[in-house]
């Protein structure tokens, strides 16, 4: 068996796995092609058997995964697809780190911190004696990175092969698929859209409408990641929201590192999306945009306008301004003013009453100054923004802002301290006590105390655990609020209202199981609600057919080879005679 450790990796899996040979799945989905004859054994023993193979096996689609995703939506997105993959072919998800034989690490690399708990994992999976497969843009964007030898890794735009590269790192192999999708030559949006997933949450689907952006920011890592921007096609789309809709979700959250920027490269805009989009929303399920740059949003106000005043659309939009100092934009690579980003805000808060407005600040950029600073004190004290996301500068490596002259660690610290000072000295909700509210409940809150609700501008309202709430428009009363959120009391005579859309998957189920998928997998999968329960069952006898199909392959090679050496031969004689 090869060595995980070898000490030259191969580029690419496409160096253990020909582009000519079957891919794993498609091995696996070819039962038709072996008709085993099996002997039939009614014992529950041999069955339990047949179900747990040796601890010492390499038989790949049986073992147990566990996945950690570090963040933004985009990333947590990935995340759900690669599980879903994986718990189609039979492997096992679970949520027990050390009960795992495989842990799939999918990175972020927005922030120090955020790659520091990476590369954290990594080690303590080593000590565990782990097979590892790397995902997310911190190997996408530095895979020669010292701490990442020896292991796999998938690319951001490769999940859709994410069973591929388990399945050689469970035999012992470490690959790299790191290449980007392309159609004649055209760089495409990344994995498909209608692939098999796992939400976290089974009433909130994430869609990433595009990866990869328009800008260069010098002190963005994502980008090295990402790359340029790609968009999905409409029609992909909106098909992926209907599927959400047909499978319970209530709510969908468009994500993208740009989602201002959508469509420009394939002649389309964020508009057009959003208005196909709304006419597939059902009464009672919500749409909640996701970050937009000011550049992407300016051109587009008016129509912005009037999609965030839908009543199927959260009037919530995150536009990060970043510093408040031109100067700093500037050196920043930002394309735009504080003018701009004023110009945004104040319109929307105009056209669309009691819009939330979120966004993010950078403290303590390279060339920053205290009057820098003072501006951008002043424009939180401006608009008191109610979500707010305070980050310290980190030199990220191989970016510009990282050659550049930085601020004292200190003093990045004290402007962070100081800032989310000003920021927790105002309470965006206290004036919507007494209100009569309609909410959409989505979750549980962290303290397992509360459901999770979402008003009409995406401000969070803590509402009293009834489970007949859960995923349901809900009339409450407003009577307390914090900085974060606000609680609510159901209204004693208001309806529940359910969304005309069917009962919600349950949580760990895979969704996303299209009619071709279920043919591929040999009718293994019923049109039943519980089509993970049904992979499970199916999966022994899918690791029979796939070893016998191994076997017979391993024939033909044999043969192969055979009459390779009998030909030489042959010729070696006529040489000789000759």
């Amino acid at each position: 068996m090869p060595s995980a450790s070898c000490e030259t990796l191969l580029d690419d899996i496409e160096d253990i796995v020909s582009q000519e040979d079957s891919k794993p799945q498609h091995r696996h989905f070819a039962r038709k092609q072996v008709v085993p004859k099996v002997r039939k054994r009614n014992t529950q023993k041999y069955l339990q058997e047949e179900n747990s193979p040796p601890s010492d096996s390499t038989i790949p689609g049986i073992q147990k995964i566990w996945i950690r995703t570090w963040g933004c939506s985009h990333n947590n997105s990935d995340g759900e697809y690669m599980a879903g993959q994986l718990a189609a072919y039979g492997y096992k998800i679970t949520e027990n780190a050390s009960d795992a034989d495989l842990w799939l690490l999918n990175s972020c690399t927005v922030k120090n911190p955020a790659e520091d708990h990476f590369r954290n994992s990594i080690k303590k999976a080593q000590e565990e004696n782990k097979k590892i497969v790397l995902a997310g843009c911190v190997p996408q964007a530095q895979p020669r990175q010292d701490y990442l030898k020896g292991l796999s890794i998938i690319g951001v735009q490769q999940i859709d092969r994410v069973v591929e590269v388990v399945e050689e790192t469970i035999k012992g192999h470490s690959v790299r698929l790191l290449g980007q999708k392309k159609d004649n030559g055209k760089r495409l949006g990344g994995a498909p859209l209608d692939l098999p997933k796992i939400r976290k949450n089974p009433l909130i689907e994430i869609i990433s409408i595009n990866t990869g952006c328009l800008n260069a920011c010098t002190y963005c890592k994502t980008k090295h990641a990402r790359g340029n921007l790609a968009s999905y096609p409409i029609d992909e789309l909106v098909d992926r929201a209907k599927q959400s809709f047909q499978e319970g979700v209530c709510e969908i959250w468009l994500t993208s590192e740009d989602t201002g920027a959508y469509g420009r490269d394939i002649g389309t805009s964020l508009p057009a999306l959003l208005w196909k989009l709304v006419e597939v929303i059902p009464e009672g399920a919500m749409l909640r945009l996701g970050m937009t740059n000011p550049p992407y949003i300016l051109e587009h106000l008016e129509e912005m306008a009037k999609i965030l005043n839908h009543p199927r659309v959260y009037a919530f939009l995150h536009i990060p301004v970043q510093s408040a100092s031109d100067t700093v934009l500037m050196e920043m690579k930002r394309e735009y003013c504080v003018a701009d980003f004023k110009r945004v805000v104040d319109f929307l808060k105009e056209k669309v009453p009691g819009i939330t407005i979120a966004t993010d600040i950078i403290c303590g950029f390279p060339g920053e100054t205290n009057e820098d600073f003072q501006e951008t004190v002043k424009l939180v004290e401006e608009y008191k923004f109610p979500s707010l996301f305070i980050n310290q500068f980190y030199p990220r490596p191989g970016t510009p802002a990282a050659k550049m002259e930085q601020v004292p660690a200190q003093v990045k610290k004290q402007r962070t301290k100081d800032l989310s000072r000003v920021f927790h000295s105002y309470n965006p909700y206290d004036h919507k006590v007494g209100e009569r509210q309609q909410v959409l409940v989505t979750e549980e809150s962290f303290d397992s105390k509360f459901y999770v609700a979402h008003n009409r501008f995406y401000e969070q309202v803590l509402v009293p655990k009834n489970p007949t709430f859960m995923g349901k428009m809900v009339e409450v009363d407003i009577y307390e609020s914090g900085k974060h959120f606000m609680k609510g009391q159901p209204v004693s005579d208001a309806k529940v209202y359910t969304p005309s859309i069917s009962k919600p998957l349950a949580k760990g189920e895979v969704s996303g199981l299209t009619e071709e998928f279920r043919s591929r997998l040999g009718n293994h999968l019923t049109s039943t609600s519980r089509p993970s329960a049904t992979i499970r069952r199916g999966s022994a006898s899918s690791r029979m057919v796939l070893r016998l199909q191994r076997l017979h392959q391993d024939c033909a090679l044999r043969m192969s080879v055979g009459l390779a050496l009998f030909a030489l031969l042959c010729a070696f004689f006529v040489k000789v005679y000759n």
